[in-house]
């Protein structure tokens, strides 16, 4: 597998820069079917850093509905990695 295929994304909420700030852990949407080793190479090899730690947890999605609709459905599930980076490494987004 393509290494630049397993990192979809990045992700900005209020908690995961409150990790990159505070604990220099970086998260990431990545393809369901990899595993941590493939995570942590990716990343590596993407950014030009060293990675410490990776944890990873799948998100279940969540039933959405529109109430003027009737339509009813669900978000996408997808897999999200939290990646801690060595000391004196970090990531800069544009």
């Amino acid at each position: 597998m393509n290494k630049y295929r397993i990192i979809r994304e990045a992700v900005f909420t209020e908690r995961s820069t409150n990790l990159s700030e505070k604990h220099n852990t970086y998260t990431f949407k990545v393809v369901p079917h990899a595993n941590k080793l493939q995570i942590k190479e990716a990343v590596e090899k993407a950014f030009n850093v060293k990675v410490a730690e990776v944890r990873t947890v799948n998100v279940r999605p969540k039933g959405k509905r529109d109430r003027y609709r009737g339509i009813t459905g669900k978000t996408r599930h997808f897999k999200k990695a939290m990646v801690k980076l060595e000391k004196g490494h970090s990531i800069e987004f544009v």
